[in-house]
């Protein structure tokens, strides 16, 4: 329940909401670790606001200044790791871009000189242009909202289509040579592996499960937490800081089913008498760091004598598995916690195509 006359309210993650009703009739959310933190956000919003600065973007001087308003409002009301993402894209493209540009006002030339400059950027993913770009759009929409030339300025960001890559998976020869590895390894923490392995969660989700998540009777797990290493923006703290927040989206808040084999196992990893509100990869208060999932992950590959891939090949194994044994888009899609089944359908795209073209391989056969 929220303080009275607070509309503040702590999460089931750990964090703490709070919201305030804008002069639209919609409400601005703010989050932080604590509930000092929120209070002092909403404070800090109101005064703005009744400053009659709500609009700060108006008072900026030049592109820069846009940029960096946007950036601080953005700090008051998105995830800290939303705003991670936001601030290095905003710190390292788009600012020292219109600063070399010295230009005064967005316009639609200005506007696609950067796009062309980020799409031609040397070193630079796909997919990180493809981030860069959509946060590049999502802050323009905001700065220019209401503006009479906002429409064809926002216009100018075109978001490339990712390519129609096959996405990288393990083998069911190369899926057995890991998890026999993983359940001779001295490390208890590999069960983690395999666990990723049949119920498709994402590396941050592992290392922020607790005991309490796993029903033995119900034989699901509960996914209701993400841990992330994010960049520190605290004055007098350190470079970066483990966060424990809320998972992707509302749809990755999921029951996922455990076979019998894993139940077994987590039974001899000592769940009859661990405490439910301990991290299980830790064994303690505190969640470990993915990083450390990753140098373990890397270390099994190369006792199992299997090709380097990410950590996120083991999902998409998953995925995949399940397509192979003919489980339906929606349910995959509400495993894996994905916001929509059309993001689904559009990652495992060819694993679809090839599941097709089975039937139609062995009609074939038939035929002649």
């Amino acid at each position: 329940m929220p303080r009275r006359g607070e509309n503040i309210y702590k999460r089931k993650d750990g964090r703490w909401e709070g919201r305030c009703l804008k002069q639209d009739g919609k409400y601005r959310y703010f989050y932080a670790r604590t509930y000092k933190g929120v209070k002092e956000k909403m404070k800090n919003y109101k005064e703005t606001r009744e400053s009659g600065k709500e609009k700060r973007y108006g008072g900026a001087k030049d592109v820069c200044s846009l940029f960096e308003s946007w950036l601080e409002d953005a700090s008051l009301r998105v995830k800290p790791s939303t705003y991670e993402s936001y601030y290095r894209c905003m710190d390292k493209y788009v600012i020292p871009f219109f600063k070399q540009d010295k230009s005064q006002k967005l316009t639609e030339e200005s506007v696609l000189c950067f796009v062309k400059a980020m799409r031609e950027q040397p070193g630079l993913a796909d997919s990180s242009r493809k981030k860069n770009l959509t946060i590049f759009k999502i802050a323009l929409k905001e700065i220019l909202k209401g503006t009479p030339e906002g429409f064809s300025i926002i216009e100018q960001v075109k978001i490339p289509k990712p390519d129609d890559k096959e996405v990288m998976v393990f083998s069911l020869k190369e899926q057995r040579l890991i998890e026999q590895t993983a359940l001779h390894s001295k490390d208890k923490r590999a069960a983690g592996i395999i666990l990723c392995f049949y119920t498709g969660i994402r590396l941050g989700e592992l290392c922020s499960l607790k005991w309490g998540d796993i029903d033995m009777e119900a034989g699901t797990l509960s996914i209701g937490r993400t841990v992330s290493r994010i960049k520190d923006f605290e004055e007098g703290k350190s470079k970066t800081a483990l966060l424990v927040g809320a998972p992707k989206s509302r749809k990755s808040l999921r029951k996922i089913p455990l076979p019998e084999f894993l139940l077994k196992l987590f039974k001899e990893c000592g769940f009859s008498h661990a405490n439910p509100d301990h991290y299980i990869f830790s064994q303690g208060d505190s969640p470990i760091d993915p990083r450390c999932f990753q140098k373990l992950y890397k270390k099994l590959l190369k006792e199992a004598h299997v090709q380097d891939r990410k950590f996120h090949a083991i999902r998409h194994t998953f995925a995949t598995r399940a397509l192979e044994m003919g489980v339906d888009v929606k349910t995959i899609s509400e495993l894996l916690g994905h916001s929509s089944v059309s993001i689904t359908l559009n990652v495992y795209s060819h694993s679809l195509m090839e599941q097709k073209k089975l039937p139609l391989k062995n009609l074939m056969t038939c035929i002649i």
